[in-house]
């Protein structure tokens, strides 16, 4: 039996995969404030051409540049491991693979972005970039692959990760990055919502704004903003996860997965893993494909699908997706990286074509998971990454329950060494199944209402 199934440095993706270019029903373009459809031109103060090229392409398959294979290189290809002991302890006679995103430099899949980004930004005549962080991972992974490339790195993290995980951000500080908690008195974003909200645990949108703000307002020109997870250049960035997994699995004679996972904030663990299995479910394979999300923010699961802003401010362009509302301010559960309000376009319009079908978990169940993982595998997850581990828990049992021998694989987003205040508070007794009440939704609705009207359009094949 093999429980590491790694790949030569040889066999490491070439290419990238682009999911838009194969979805059976194309995804609503972003609009402007006008309501008319964004073009590549009107993205150029927040990103570099060469980004905004990869955002909008219609190729299946775009190049990996050498350089950036070689900063890859320091930990990919990423193993991927069988879970013996989990299935031995739930006696399922499910096989349960994971890919090991916890082996970066990191601890977490972020830098598969990161670094190509940092690499474009550099490439274009870039000095710096500005951020948005929400646990501290996509924050750590920036401030890793731009000191690699020679940026300087600016992280507004949001306020209440800031508090709980400070061990975060010593890691942007060891690599170089100025770290500030979200939201800031150095932006007008900022200051307007402390104005309003002095007490604010903050939040993704808010921290985005900041981060934005500071990127289209340097007279010299040389700041951008960098983003973790949503845009579609993120998720193409993420696909050699997936792709790595296919291989493996072939390398050891397995066949297709019945059940694929991730959990799912802003969408690009997950895309990265399921996006290159998505191909494979549009081309005939019968593939149950699972992001999970917290029943604290179930955008996918409970929020409409609208046009919204990606952030508080409303500076970004109008983005087709399920959204609980731009100015949506989540409650503080520990799964920081999953508190987003939106999720990535690409994603939801596989959830509107029906290729993904997407399941909340609460917090306390998300836990147990993570300790039953941690006394049967052995390692200490994410609180973000429990959520795919607490979906593969309920898929095995459930082939048990059918005496199915299925094949489950889920990504292993990072490990939690640097998230242990949020395993203190369960093991204290101090979280609760929190869920998200519907007069939340009632506020959401109010929000969206002032945008157009996004179409859920599908073929009707799933």
């Amino acid at each position: 039996m093999d429980r590491k199934i790694l790949l030569h440095e040889k066999d490491i993706p070439k290419k990238w995969y682009n999911l838009a270019a194969d979805l059976p029903t194309p995804m609503l373009p972003p609009l402007g404030p006008d309501g008319n459809p964004v073009n590549p031109e009107m993205l150029t103060p927040v990103f570099p051409m060469n980004l905004i090229e990869q955002e909008v392409s219609p190729e299946r398959w775009i190049d990996i540049p050498e350089e950036i294979l070689d900063i890859l290189y320091r930990w990919r290809p990423g193993p991927l491991r069988r879970a013996v002991y989990l299935e031995r302890y739930l006696d399922t006679p499910a096989k349960i693979y994971y890919k090991d995103e916890s082996t970066s430099p990191p601890g977490s899949h972020k830098p598969n972005t990161a670094v190509p980004q940092a690499w474009y930004n550099k490439q274009f005549g870039i000095e710096r970039l500005t951020t948005e962080t929400g646990a501290g991972q996509w924050g750590s992974a920036l401030a890793f692959a731009c000191k690699l490339v020679g940026l300087e790195c600016k992280v507004f993290m949001v306020r209440i990760s800031f508090d709980q995980k400070p061990f975060r951000k010593l890691m942007m500080q060891t690599w170089g990055a100025n770290c500030i908690a979200s939201p800031s008195t150095e932006t007008n974003a900022g200051r307007a919502i402390l104005e309003k909200m002095p007490d604010t645990p903050g939040s993704l949108g808010i921290a985005i704004s900041e981060a934005i703000e500071q990127a289209v307002t340097d007279p010299a020109g040389k700041t951008r903003y960098s983003l973790g997870s949503v845009l579609n250049h993120v998720m193409l960035h993420q696909t050699i996860i997936g792709q790595e997994a296919k291989a493996q699995l072939k390398s050891i004679g397995e066949k297709m997965p019945d059940v694929v996972i991730g959990c799912a904030g802003g969408g690009s663990n997950f895309a990265g893993l399921a996006f290159p299995f998505t191909a494979d479910k549009i081309n005939g394979a019968d593939i149950e494909i699972i992001p999970v999300e917290p029943t604290a923010c179930p955008t996918l699961t409970r929020a409409p699908f609208a046009y919204d802003f990606g952030d508080t401010a409303c500076t970004t362009p109008l983005l087709p997706m399920y959204s609980l509302g731009h100015d949506f301010v989540p409650p503080p559960i520990h799964a920081g990286g999953l508190r987003y309000h939106g999720m990535a376009p690409l994603v939801c319009q596989c959830v509107v074509e029906g290729l993904h079908t997407p399941r909340a978990i609460d917090q306390i169940e998300c836990y147990e998971a993570a300790i039953t993982w941690a006394q049967t595998e052995g390692f200490i997850c994410a609180p973000e990454t429990s959520h795919a581990v607490a979906a593969t828990i309920q898929e095995a049992k459930k082939a048990k329950e059918e005496g199915k021998e299925k094949v489950i694989l889920f990504n292993y987003s990072g490990h939690g060494l640097m998230d242990l205040t949020g395993y203190d508070a369960y093991l204290s007794g101090k979280l609760d199944r929190y869920s998200l009440p519907d007069e939340m939704l009632e506020k959401t609705e109010e929000c969206l209402k002032k945008h157009p009207q996004a179409e859920a359009r599908k073929s009707g094949k799933w």
